[in-house]
């Protein structure tokens, strides 16, 4: 007889909501946020993720199919407090900047493509997303700062975005960038190595976990979560997770991301979750939930190790691979 042991990432089948569930609480939500807006008034659907629909061209891709393989044994982060308790530095550095960053104008949008490929381009970034195979994923999104959430991301694998870039076979790294502009007044601290970047290896970039997100909670992105095109890469500390992305760079050289260039020593290149390294000034044994504030164990690549381990085997003892 076979016996199977479920992994810790998984869940019965009979603990998954349905997917006519998941929809009808979406339209009912809808319906809920469609007075204040129509009326409106300065709350989070009038001024937040919604505003970020109504205006993204893209709006009617979504929702999108959920990848069952992807979902973990946490209740997924309200919608609130994923999208109002939000890192983006080009819009300042406190966690309150979701309204500061509805001022990011993500139309027009592209993304280029460059480095180490078969041919440099440039593509309107809704051309990109619909040529690509969306779908939705659950993820846990672990920060450096000890907090974590759990969303559901829309987007398609990040192996896409490779194939669909065309990189040649001696390019060993992929370098992203985000977006510069003189309106976002995060550009003005001069003292930061603007523009953010950030770098995986091609096999990183390769992996199933790796994951380019286009949308949130069965809606386009908002832009304090990085509208319209960021990064999720769950097994790594949430700042690698680049947001609103306007360049892919392939090279054989080791790219040197923003905070490692600001602070080798605390934010190293690899960035993979680990309970027993601790960040210089705070323990990274423990996290803090959004929406509960429950304090739970951190686990190693943020539980993701049956995707990932294997990436760094006999690296340990020459690469910093945690912080």
């Amino acid at each position: 007889m076979l016996i199977k042991s479920r992994r810790g990432w998984e869940l019965p089948e009979s603990a998954v909501t349905p997917e006519s569930v998941y929809i009808n609480r979406r339209s009912l939500l809808a319906a809920a946020g469609a007075a204040p807006i129509a009326a409106g008034l300065g709350g989070l659907l009038g001024t937040g993720a919604a505003r970020a629909q109504m205006v993204d061209p893209t709006a009617d891709l979504y929702p999108v199919t959920r990848n069952l393989r992807y979902r973990v044994e946490r209740e997924l982060t309200g919608e609130e407090e994923a999208t109002t308790y939000n890192n983006f530095y080009e819009f300042g550095s406190h966690k309150q900047i979701w309204q500061a960053a509805q001022e990011l104008d993500i139309r027009p949008w592209t993304v280029t493509f460059d480095g180490m490929v078969e041919q440099e381009r440039t593509v309107d970034v809704d051309t990109l997303i619909r040529a690509m195979p969306l779908e939705e994923r659950v993820y846990r999104h672990r920060c450096v700062e000890a907090w974590a959430m759990t969303v559901p991301w829309s987007g398609f694998p990040m192996a896409a975005l490779v194939d669909f870039a065309r990189p040649l076979s001696s390019a060993k790294y992929v370098r992203m960038e985000t977006y510069q502009d003189e309106e976002s007044p995060g550009f003005r601290q001069f003292w930061y190595p603007w523009p953010y970047v950030e770098g995986l290896t091609m096999e990183e970039a390769a992996n199933d976990l790796a994951f380019m997100v286009t949308g949130l909670y069965g809606k386009p992105v908002p832009p304090q979560n990085g509208a319209p095109l960021r990064l999720a890469t769950p097994w790594k500390y949430g700042f690698k997770s680049i947001k609103s992305i306007v360049r892919f760079t392939f090279t054989d050289e080791r790219p040197v991301s923003f905070w490692e260039e600001l602070q080798a020593s605390e934010y190293g290149f690899w960035a993979n979750v680990n309970p027993e390294v601790p960040h210089p000034r705070w323990s990274q044994a423990t996290e803090k939930l959004l929406g509960t504030n429950e304090r739970v164990p951190t686990r190693i690549y943020n539980g993701y190790g049956e995707f990932v381990a294997s990436l760094y085997d006999g690296m340990a003892s020459t690469e910093r691979l945690f912080l």
